[in-house]
């Protein structure tokens, strides 16, 4: 079953001689429980795509759907909403919030939805991420790769429709890098969590069960990266 569905998406920035089409048209579905890599040179539209698929970016043209749901058939209220139930955002630079703890930057997205985090999910989450003798450290207290941790557990809490996943090895060394991609699969099959990962790094890109390349703002190549699966466009 498709559960993320791109309609023939485009984005144009700019007017005139000055515009700029960072994607064109653009389509392909992501089937739910399905680990995605996006790749392509910088200025690909990869960052653009994921922004529009986050609800973060409206496109010019085109749909897309999460569920039943048309993402920009929803007004600014319900789409700030969908953003925070139904999408789980991991970047590069983690983001997350100095003042807070590793266990109060993992359950603010509930928070913010205004919801008391069951102390048991608390827990569970906490171990899940390796993070249970670091839950009262801030930010400052932990290591990158830990900082990642927290905002993977962010991102995962409130068990969104998707998860959007940034370069989230990037800002991290190759032992960190390798830890945080096995973390991020070990969820993914766990939990059949949907998850579209961009990344320059294709070791990363090759743990994942699919990969679309994009040149130009166009895909110009959709493989599955599953043993005897096919490339199909």
């Amino acid at each position: 079953m498709d559960f993320l569905r791109i309609e023939h998406i485009s984005k144009t920035y700019g007017k005139g001689e000055n515009a700029v089409k960072a994607l064109d048209d653009v389509s392909f579905t992501v089937p739910k429980g399905q680990m995605t890599a996006i790749v392509g040179a910088s200025g690909s539209g990869k960052s653009t795509l994921l922004h529009i698929l986050g609800g973060v970016d409206r496109p010019t043209s085109g749909k897309v759907f999460l569920g039943d749901v048309d993402i920009y058939e929803q007004n600014q209220k319900e789409l700030a909403v969908f953003r925070r139930r139904q999408v789980g955002l991991i970047y590069q630079f983690y983001n997350l919030i100095p003042v807070l703890n590793a266990e109060e930057n993992i359950t603010l997205p509930a928070i913010m939805d205004g919801k008391k985090p069951d102390p048991a999910q608390v827990d569970e989450m906490l171990a899940l991420m390796g993070l249970t003798e670091r839950r009262n450290h801030l930010p400052s207290q932990l290591s990158g790769g830990q900082q990642q941790r927290v905002s993977i557990g962010r991102a995962l809490f409130t068990n969104p429709g998707v998860i959007l996943a940034d370069e989230p090895t990037g800002n991290l060394d190759s032992k960190n890098s390798a830890e945080i991609i096995s973390l991020l699969r070990k969820t993914n099959r766990s939990r059949s969590q949907t998850m579209i990962i961009i990344t320059h790094d294709l070791t990363i890109a090759q743990q994942c069960d699919r990969i679309i390349t994009l040149s130009d703002g166009r895909i110009i190549r959709d493989e599955l990266n599953a043993p005897g699966g096919e490339a199909h466009v």
